[in-house]
């Protein structure tokens, strides 16, 4: 909408800033409901470049994947090659090689250039899986000077590979909202056709100040229906305690009728599924020494329910509401508090001592494990208080503003 642009370009431009050091923004053609499709590419010093199928990344939320898969479903092979062929031409075009990803945007039969990611991405597993080839060991091959030791008609793909981002997020009422903190037990899923990439371990530490990614389950089937059986029975074996993760948001991707038939898109996450039944568990706080239980009604969408959070005081918070805008995060402490729901960093301030507030209203923006979330008013009336500034660190349930 008219309304939210500038506020849309003021946190592109300090992502661009945070990540890239750079704050120049351009325009893409909008699509109204893109699936992500992207190609794995392969290539040498000697000129040499092959492309090893396609993966689909459309289960995401903020732009972020959540679930990735290979090959892409149900798109027309003629469509695939021409995508697969784009691919090596951008490569073989800029002189690139090692491993590297072309993505596109897909949608009505058509594809369009998104970027180019000149790395191993997060999901390659699920292009190995379904190809058997160690991309790690051929980006080790090209840096020594090798050739490719295959050719475009050597790569067949076999069966299929689904991969599922496990992070530390709270996807209760669809929020999203990062859950950084001690885990107190990890124990992955085992199994034929099943792989656990992780990066943490029990007892470690998940700090505000980096990626949330736990760790990514890929599991293979001999075709996409077995793949998603064979996830959903991984992801119900996975034990996580200690932090809130994405676990059951996933279970919920893969169990709806829209992923199953692959009409969902980039946008289906955020504006489609219900995640409304998912609430926080009070394994994320543990119910250990010093904290204390509390039973909560929380409203999401219009609707009511009761849920229970974990504190370290025995302060009981009160209710709250979740929507489905971009990183929507509520919290209150006393009358007219504005409090922060978790640890991070302040990088906006959108009130003023003076300004009239509207309950909802977003008073700062608050960033936590590289995703920002709105901290909206909870009561409507004029703001008395403004005690924080732009690169402030707070900690959950500091006071950042308050309405009288």
């Amino acid at each position: 909408a008219d309304d939210d642009v500038e506020a849309a370009v003021d946190s592109a431009r300090r992502e661009s800033v945070a990540y890239f050091g750079r704050d120049e923004l351009y325009l893409e053609r909008y699509l109204t409901a893109p699936r992500h499709v992207e190609v794995q590419v392969l290539a040498d010093t000697h000129g040499n470049c092959v492309y090893l199928g396609t993966r689909d990344c459309s289960a995401q939320r903020r732009h972020q994947k959540l679930i990735e898969e290979a090959p892409a479903p149900l798109i027309d092979p003629v469509v695939l090659s021409a995508m697969g062929d784009a691919a090596v031409r951008v490569s073989k075009g800029c002189g690139y090689y090692n491993a590297g990803t072309v993505e596109f945007l897909y949608e009505d039969g058509d594809f369009y250039f998104l970027e180019m990611n000149t790395r191993l991405q997060v999901e390659h597993p699920v292009t190995e899986m379904v190809t058997g080839t160690d991309l790690v060991e051929q980006q080790l091959r090209v840096a020594s000077g090798e050739a490719l030791s295959m050719t475009q008609a050597d790569v067949v793909t076999q069966g299929h590979a689904l991969e599922i981002r496990v992070n530390a997020e709270d996807p209760a009422g669809g929020a999203f909202l990062p859950s950084p903190g001690r885990i107190s037990e990890l124990r992955a899923a085992q199994g034929f056709g099943t792989r656990w990439d992780g990066g943490y371990e029990s007892g470690d530490e998940l700090s505000q100040f980096y990626d949330n990614l736990i760790g990514k389950l890929i599991v293979w089937g001999a075709d996409r229906d077995a793949a998603i059986a064979r996830a959903r029975r991984a992801l119900a074996e996975m034990t996580i305690t200690g932090v809130a993760t994405t676990i059951p948001a996933a279970d919920a991707i893969l169990a709806h009728e829209d992923f199953a038939a692959v009409t969902h898109s980039t946008k289906w996450v955020e504006e489609t599924l219900d995640l409304s039944h998912l609430v926080t568990s009070g394994d994320v706080a543990g119910g250990g020494a010093g904290r204390t239980r509390h039973e909560v009604a929380v409203q999401v969408d219009g609707e009511r329910f009761e849920v229970v959070l974990w504190t370290s005081g025995e302060g009981a918070p009160a209710a709250a509401r979740t929507g489905r805008q971009r990183g929507a995060a509520r919290a209150s402490g006393g009358e007219g508090e504005v409090t922060v729901p978790m640890q991070g960093t302040i990088v906006g301030v959108l009130v003023s001592i003076g300004d009239e507030v509207s309950e909802g209203d977003p008073v700062v923006v608050l960033e936590a494990m590289k995703m920002e979330n709105n901290v909206a008013a909870t009561r409507s009336g004029t703001v008395s208080e403004v005690r924080v500034s732009v690169g402030d660190s707070v900690g959950g349930g500091d006071i950042v503003a308050v309405i009288s």
